[in-house]
């Protein structure tokens, strides 16, 4: 492998600024497909009143649309290239986020199956239109590090999501549509900034001859416009060592779209409650994000071959996420005793006052006829949030339950260990998008340009199907199990990737890079 001269100071540097634009996309995508995750609870338990079985439909919806969109998204863009195919992406995931503030709860269901159906099929064509991007604009040396830097856009819209929400969503579901509307604008500034300043390098007015020389300093460019159908690629190992890899893709997606409910359903965490965690896990992931891609990149300029930096970067990742199975094994319990019950004359929670026809949110406290109807409770504990809350339903109304909550799960919470379940999941989450950085990076170290994009689709549709088994075990687990069930969906998570890892190395043990004609060069 030749390695790249490094661009002259007085280079134009304008493959930052799209790199800046793919990282404003992904934050954009991921604050509207985390909308949902951290408002599940809230709409679960007072809004909707959704079954768990039910969730795992909707978001299985979101995951068949994300599946399918993978192949025909990825294809699109390798024909269209990335100004038109992206922009076709972010429209559709936009317009169908925005419809969910419309759905009632006379079809709750089906209208929030619907749209997240929409979202997905848009949302799928981020990553291949991203990927596809950087292998035009960055040589091979700083394209691990580029995808750090738009990936970790994954993590700001995961961190902008729960920090803005609670802001304009009460704890009981008032104002729950206003969540769905919050990124319409910024993608439409998004679009136009894109259309207008978006060219192929070697075609754009503000690259100078040696930033182009830079970018194409270690392959060869003349054929990158071409498009490759995925049908080519799909029989070779290295797609199938990428595809399979790829399937941790699940236990991210079960981090988004289930850590909100997991942190209520075991510690009762409301909508503010999880704002903090939630934060703290995808602040964590982010630095993974781009640690992942300078570690590698590092190795490789200590003279590292490819293949040895990516994979030893992935096993530390491997490594360090597999603590995370042990999240569910922490001794909190819902105690109702005569503390409870002291903390419980003190306690407030938030509900809707009426004043001058509009609704405000107030604190008040829990009424005297619950505290005294609890009393039947006195003398036993519950391990989950949900089993406490359950018992709770037994001897007030639920309707009574529902709206104090708060009050009364922070109340009966015997300690606030949940925060080491926060830091085994922020160390995991750090290492899945380190994992992550890598695993895309491989894409465009062994394939040509022209087909990135499908592949990366191939390996996202791998990923939703993965997810989509997942997604639709848990529901039932959950159904049948209660809280518990959520023991087996970490055990997953923890050991997958150090198994992938191996089957990847396996199928793909030197990385070796194809031409464009899809053969093996010769080293």
């Amino acid at each position: 492998m030749t390695t790249p001269t490094p661009a002259s100071p007085l280079a134009s540097r304008y493959r930052w600024r799209i790199l800046a634009m793919l990282f404003a996309g992904t934050t954009i995508n991921y604050m509207d497909r985390s909308v949902l995750g951290v408002l599940a609870p809230t709409l679960q338990y007072k809004v909707f009143h959704w079954t768990d079985q039910d969730y795992a439909k909707i978001s299985n919806f979101f995951n068949v649309a994300y599946a399918i969109g993978m192949l025909s998204m990825g294809a699109i863009i390798d024909k269209f290239g990335t100004k038109i195919g992206y922009t076709l992406a972010i429209a559709i995931w936009s317009i169908a986020g925005m419809s969910m503030a419309a759905i009632r709860p006379a079809f709750g269901v089906m209208g929030f199956c619907l749209s997240r159906f929409g979202l997905g099929l848009g949302e799928s064509g981020n990553f291949p239109a991203a990927i596809k991007t950087v292998a035009e604009w960055f040589p091979k040396q700083q394209r691990a590090l580029a995808t750090g830097i738009f990936n970790s856009g994954s993590n700001i819209g995961a961190i902008l999501a729960p920090l803005v929400i609670p802001l304009v969503v009460w704890p009981d579901g008032t104002h729950w549509q206003w969540a769905f509307l919050t990124t319409g604008v910024f993608s439409a500034i998004w679009v136009v900034v894109w259309l207008k300043i978006y060219h192929r390098p070697e075609q754009h007015p503000k690259v100078s001859p040696e930033e182009l020389a830079y970018i194409n300093s270690d392959s060869k460019s003349e054929d990158a416009g071409k498009k490759l159908p995925w049908s080519s690629v799909l029989p070779l190992r290295e797609t199938w060592a990428f595809a399979l890899a790829k399937m941790t893709d699940a236990v991210w997606w079960f981090y988004l779209f289930w850590a909100g409910k997991y942190f209520y359903d075991r510690y009762g965490l409301n909508i503010k409650g999880i704002a903090v965690p939630l934060i703290t896990m995808y602040f964590v992931a982010d630095i993974g994000s781009i640690w992942g891609g300078w570690m590698s990149s590092h190795f490789i300029k200590k003279g590292w071959t490819v293949n040895r930096a990516r994979k030893t970067t992935m096993l530390m990742c491997a490594l360090c996420i597999m603590p995370v199975m042990f999240s569910t094994h922490l001794p909190t319990r819902f105690v109702v005793d005569a503390g409870f019950f002291s903390r419980l004359q003190t306690a407030t929670f938030t509900a809707q006052s009426a004043q001058g026809g509009n609704s405000r949110p107030t604190q008040e406290k829990v009424p005297a006829e619950v505290q005294t109807a609890l009393h039947a409770l006195d003398g036993k504990s519950y391990e989950s949030a949900k089993e406490f809350m359950a018992a709770v339903g037994a001897v007030i109304t639920p309707a009574e339950a529902s709206r104090e909550d708060s009050a009364l799960i922070k109340s009966a919470r015997s300690d606030n260990y949940y925060w080491l379940a926060v830091i085994l999941i922020s160390i995991a989450l750090g290492g899945h998008q380190a994992w992550s950085a890598n695993l895309f990076t491989m894409v465009s170290d062994v394939f040509p340009r022209k087909a990135t994009a499908s592949v990366v689709g191939i390996g996202g549709m791998m990923g939703a199907v993965a997810n989509i088994i997942a997604t639709f075990s848990l529901g039932q687990v959950l159904t049948t199990s209660g809280p518990s069930g959520y023991f087996f969906a970490f055990l997953i998570a923890g050991s997958a990737y150090l198994v992938l890892l191996g089957v990847c190395h396996l199928l793909m043990p030197k990385m070796t890079p194809l031409d464009e004609n899809l053969q093996h060069v010769k080293e």
